[in-house]
């Protein structure tokens, strides 16, 4: 739990707030006490999502649906207002783990206790079902452990069975992993009953009692695929409950059994819970229940005009924060033009007379590996941000930076990631270039609560371990599944709306779920659009086939979905050699020398989406680039590398939080520099870096960029909606 904050309110609808137990972009849950003395967790709404309809029906939904279960392992409704300017709702406080948390911590558990918890968690299930309510995301961070048994929280997308989503944002309900495999399918939303929850009930106690999930880990592309095609891996699931497990994860759902009959297979819920919790939990709760009843009064917060405090600490605050935004919008200022590399203006001293503080900042890369290109970009970018950073006057502290090489290799990027949680000035890592080694790197991190940020990695939040307890992983980057959209968007703005998609299935779960999604929404715009999709097998290198039934559509174009460069440059030489000139494109796994240099003149005029971008075509980053070609001793036309840009932007982010760590007098700096990641935008010189929704598009595709081939070489044509509506 942390302290309330200064713009706070102390007091709300008759709860005094005692503590900030977390926050997001939606709003803020607080620790709260009643008149009465009852503990409560209170989830306060902020205004600009309240002013949303649909959010406040969604709100007033979860509200309604929390009212109606009244179990006992289920959290209680102590109140709610769903109306008010800021709504806000009152549950009982429950101050045990998650069992997220609790396997994290301990591991697997027991067979007596998983007994107990899926006894008690069916029990909850059967209460809901009963009162014709889906939970639709039971996963181990939304059950928490308590002394007498386990409450099952998080109602905020419950809704009654076979009632159709408010909006397109409910079409793939559920967190990958953990949901069903009729939840993945977005044309059958209709398919999500009862029988999804005992699914994902299901995945908890495989979960629970051998401390992996059912499905893996990975992409979310890969673990969905997964979920609807291949079996649950249940090595660890003692015989004893395996029968009932495998039942709950039938793919059919009328082969799972209900939850009653899950509760009646494991044994009573109802009785007393005993002493269900294995060593070490019951400890862990009851520690942080004195914790909690220890708390004192807070002061009053939400500061008037009349008690606002001056002098330097608050001025400092605001300093640190205006000349952080300015220094990010505004790129690389004049020094480093002129200074020479590796030298420093700053007194060292930060005007006090005295030494400043020094802290680490991580950088984790490839160097020497099959992604070397991109690395070096990227610790060049953030070098540049430290030096810029270390030469301020009126920096509040020193940076230094420590640079581990992982060569590309996950277990040397996880001893890597080790070595430099050794350093006790660490305050944070950036740098891994792929999924298995920014896996491999924030399992690590996370254990330490240490930050981790990757611009060029795809691998979601919710594959690294911990993150339901606290976030430390971040991605500011678009995620591959959602580079179509620059494409398609290129296309419905031109009116194209016969899409063919030559499927490579050499691309497995990746080329699946982007055809599906393709499929289930495809490019429209003034009319519908319609999506073929053409196969071309793993073990095949013909792409005339699927090319020749492609052309047979009409198509007014065609979609390359598929990872391998090569692959793409023979269905582009396939395209090209059956007489089809039409547009063309695909995503930034393809957008590589080897496909221009297989595909020759069949790549001209290609499309591509991607995450990174040429900053010579951003008049904001002029300054950068040519600081950039300085330091690096680069001529005025060699291109910046790949990523370079975006690292810049990602340390100047980290370094915004150090100086907000700093001006706050943060007892850790590190976790600082975390809470300003989780809840502090920075404008950076590619777009906005932010944990919440922006503006009017979503965070993952405020940085989404649309590349041409021409002239043989790719060309930068800006952010993907805006290129799209300009054409070529």
């Amino acid at each position: 739990m942390q302290p309330l904050r200064k713009a706070d309110p102390s007091t709300l609808a008759g709860y005094r707030l005692l503590g900030r137990l977390g926050a997001g972009g939606m709003g803020v849950v607080f620790l709260a006490r009643s008149a009465g003395g009852t503990l409560a967790a209170l989830k306060l709404i902020r205004a600009e999502h309240a002013a949303d309809p649909g959010f406040r029906e969604r709100f007033r939904r979860e509200a309604r649906a929390a009212e109606r279960i009244t179990g006992r392992w289920v959290v209680r409704v102590l109140g709610a207002d769903p109306e008010a300017r800021e709504p806000w709702l009152a549950t009982e406080y429950v101050p045990g783990p998650s069992l997220a948390e609790a396997v994290a911590l301990h591991g697997a558990l027991p067979e007596p206790t998983v007994r107990a918890l899926g006894a008690r968690l069916a029990s909850a299930l059967v209460d809901m079902h009963e009162a014709g309510l889906v939970h639709r995301d039971v996963k181990p961070g939304n059950v928490l452990l308590a002394l007498d048994g386990p409450r099952l929280i998080d109602f905020g997308i419950a809704r009654s069975a076979g009632a159709t989503a408010l909006t397109a944002t409910d079409a793939m309900i559920g967190t990958p992993g953990f949901l069903a495999p009729e939840q993945a399918r977005v044309t059958g939303a209709g398919e999500v009953g009862p029988a999804s929850d005992v699914f994902s009930l299901g995945c908890v106690l495989a979960y629970a009692l051998t401390g992996e999930r059912p499905f893996g880990t990975g992409a979310v592309a890969a673990v969905v695929y997964r979920t609807v095609h291949e079996e649950p891996d249940l090595d660890g699931v003692p015989d004893s409950v395996l029968p009932l497990v495998a039942a709950c994860l039938a793919k059919d759902p009328a082969d799972r059994p209900t939850a009653a009959d899950v509760r009646a297979a494991l044994g009573a819920a109802d009785g007393p819970a005993g002493d269900w919790l294995p060593p070490g939990l019951p400890a862990l709760i009851a520690q942080r229940s004195t914790r909690v009843l220890d708390l004192p009064v807070a002061d009053p917060t939400l500061l008037t005009q009349e008690d606002r405090p001056t002098g330097v600490s608050r001025r400092r605050l605001l300093i640190a924060g205006s000349t952080a935004a300015v220094a990010g919008a505004g790129g690389l200022t004049a020094w480093l033009l002129t200074r020479s590399p590796g030298g420093g203006t700053g007194t060292g001293t930060g005007g006090t007379g005295g030494p400043l503080a020094s802290y680490t900042i991580g950088v984790l890369t490839d160097l020497s590996g099959p992604t070397k290109s991109d690395g070096r970009g990227q610790e060049r970018g953030i070098r540049l941000a430290v030096e810029e950073f270390n030469a301020r006057a009126d920096r509040p502290c020193d940076v230094r930076l420590r640079v581990e090489d992982d060569g590309g290799k996950p277990e040397r990027a996880k001893a890597a990631a080790l070595a430099l949680l050794k350093d006790p000035k660490l305050i944070g890592v950036l740098g891994p270039t792929t999924a298995p080694t920014a896996a491999a790197a924030a399992n690590e991190l996370t254990l330490r609560a240490m930050s981790l940020a990757s611009v060029i990695a795809d691998v979601p939040a919710t594959q690294i371990k911990g993150q339901d307890a606290k976030t430390t992983y971040f991605q500011p980057r678009t995620q591959q599944g959602m580079m179509s959209l620059a494409f398609l968007r290129y296309l419905v703005e031109h009116e194209a709306y016969r899409t063919a998609v030559v499927e490579d299935r050499a691309a497995g779960e990746y080329s699946w779920l982007l055809v599906k999604n393709l499929k289930d929404y495809p490019p429209s715009g003034k009319k519908d659009g319609s999506v073929t999709s053409h196969p071309v097998e793993a073990d095949s290198e013909d792409f005339g086939a699927a090319v020749r039934a492609a052309l047979a559509t009409d198509p007014q174009g065609v979609f390359f979905a598929g990872a391998s460069p090569r692959r793409a440059a023979l269905c582009a030489r396939a395209l090209r050699d059956q007489g089809y000139r039409g547009p063309c494109g695909s995503v930034e796994y393809v957008l590589q020398p080897e496909f221009l240099a297989v595909a020759g003149p069949a790549a001209e005029g290609w499309y591509f989406g991607t995450g990174y971008v040429d900053p010579d075509g951003i008049p904001a980053a002029r300054a950068f680039t040519a600081a950039y070609r300085k330091r690096w001793g680069l001529s005025a036309g060699t291109p910046v590398e790949r990523f370079a840009t975006e690292a810049y932007d990602a340390a100047n982010w980290a370094l915004q939080g150090l100086r907000i760590a700093s001006a706050n007098n943060a007892e850790s700096v590190a976790a600082g520099v975390r809470n300003s990641l989780v809840r502090s935008s920075y404008q950076g010189l590619v777009k906005e870096y932010v944990n919440r929704t922006g503006g009017n598009l979503p965070v993952a595709l405020l940085g989404l960029f649309l590349w041409q081939v021409k002239g043989g070489v790719p060309r930068f044509l800006g952010k993907f909606d805006e290129a799209a509506a300009k054409g070529t």
